[in-house]
């Protein structure tokens, strides 16, 4: 499987040539079931298109797309440099790379932004980005569960966005989850339109 092919048009995004690299790099990472699984294992908190099989990858793409198009936007993308839009946009793509765990469980694992932080942390070394860029990507990606940042013991385990970069992250996460926006995919899972 080309893990990087499924995110084609998504790293076409990023303007930065080394943080396509860079990007790349860490999509091939993800675990393989990352491609196959539903967004939510119990299909509660997601919206169709987000179910079923590649259905994460799926919403990873609508909450990229999200991202993407504010960006775009002057009212909203002028908060943050061009290297700052590259880096939310790599935030977004690998934000769920390790919902089920590493490895593999039946269930989502509630600290996922935790352990793909770590990941990126555990293999910086193939990385040929700066330090206050890995930690930009770390902590937008670590925060993006927002208020739903508790345990199932009501521990609280992740962070709550507190920046500019959490805030973004978690804002397109959260409207990709919302049920009443569907998205056509065409037969490669890519948005129609």
């Amino acid at each position: 499987m080309d893990k990087t092919k499924i995110f084609e048009r998504e790293i076409s995004y990023i303007k930065d040539n080394n943080y396509r690299d860079n990007i790349k790099v860490l999509l091939k990472l993800l675990p393989d079931y990352f491609f196959e699984i539903p967004a939510s294992s119990t299909g509660k908190y997601h919206p169709k298109y987000a179910l079923g099989e590649g259905g994460l990858v799926r919403h990873t793409k609508v909450v990229t797309r999200i991202g993407y198009e504010l960006l775009q936007n002057e009212s909203i993308g002028g908060a943050f440099t061009d290297n700052e839009k590259d880096l939310l946009l790599m935030a977004m793509m690998l934000h769920d790379g390790l919902k089920s765990g590493d490895p593999k469980e039946k269930y989502t694992r509630f600290d996922h932004p935790l352990l793909v932080s770590r990941m990126i942390k555990d293999n910086s070394d193939k990385l040929t980005l700066k330090e206050n860029e890995i930690l930009l990507l770390r902590n937008a990606i670590e925060a993006h569960m927002g208020q739903w940042n508790v345990d199932y013991n009501g521990n609280e385990v992740l962070p709550k966005p507190s920046n500019k970069y959490q805030r973004f992250v978690h804002m397109c996460d959260f409207l990709a989850s919302k049920k009443f926006l569907e998205v056509e995919f065409d037969q490669n899972n890519n948005i129609v339109a």
